[in-house]
């Protein structure tokens, strides 16, 4: 039994990393994909692998007319629109907040932040018809911070913040809101993320340990969790920060 059969779901940034394993796993489980992010040639990839089935639009989430264009296609092509996962995001810079620049705060905001407005807002009439859900990517970062990184902690905590207000706004319509929150996770961001930093050398071993389950995960692991909060099975969940982080926010792990 397929868990999202026949559901339409509307995924910003599911072109590469994260998204895009949630791309393919939403697709096995039986939806439709409708992919938003602003580079052509890896929408286009990333529909070559789901199928022609699935819908992929090239679009800056970060821009009100993109994401109102994007949804009325998925709406247009469809006909109905049953989930929202708010997954585009952007890490850079690594930097602590004086030195960050007035357009690296903004892009932030712009990217990580602002687009969930810009989705709701185009996308919440369709998900009441449906009684739909909205899943949100944030981090643990979040919730427990990093060093060098505050503009980018600072959208992500606001996420974790807003999940709970959809969540109680949109639930007298049968609307669920929930998050899920990775500490490292291999992507193509974070290989860059690893690169700018200064001991790049050591970052493997430091993502191990910072796993207490001994191990970074691919992107797989995250969809996996994704499935289940945007299907059935997790329907008396919402207003939920989940992490999916393999223990980190317990505590490091050390060996000695």
């Amino acid at each position: 039994m397929q868990l999202l059969t026949n559901k339409v779901v509307f995924l910003t940034g599911g072109s590469m990393g994260i998204g895009l394993e949630c791309a393919k796993a939403y697709a096995a489980e039986g939806a439709r994909v409708v992919i938003v992010a602003p580079d052509a040639g890896s929408v286009a990839g990333a529909i070559n692998q789901l199928g022609p089935q699935h819908l992929g639009i090239v679009g800056d989430v970060s821009k009100v007319e993109d994401v109102k264009r994007a949804m009325e296609e998925t709406i247009r092509t469809y006909g109905q629109l049953d989930a929202i996962h708010n997954n585009a995001g952007i890490a850079s810079p690594s930097k602590p907040l004086d030195e960050t620049t007035d357009d690296e705060w903004q892009e932030l905001m712009d990217v990580n932040l602002r687009s969930l407005l810009f989705t709701t807002r185009f996308g919440i009439e369709a998900l009441k018809k449906t009684q739909g859900t909205i899943l949100n990517t944030s981090s643990l970062v979040g919730e427990i911070g990093q060093s060098n990184h505050a503009a980018y902690t600072a959208t992500k905590g606001a996420i974790n913040a807003l999940t709970k207000s959809m969540a109680l706004d949109y639930a007298a319509f049968k609307i669920r809101v929930n998050a899920v929150l990775p500490a490292g996770v291999w992507t193509d961001t974070l290989r860059k993320w690893g690169a700018d930093q200064p001991n790049s050398g050591a970052i493997n071993n430091y993502l191990k340990d910072i796993h207490p389950l001994g191990y970074c995960p691919e992107g797989d692991e995250i969809a996996d969790a994704c499935v289940f909060l945007l299907s059935d099975k997790a329907r008396f969940i919402t207003g939920a920060n989940l992490p999916v982080s393999g223990g980190a926010e317990l505590g490091y792990r050390r060996n000695f």
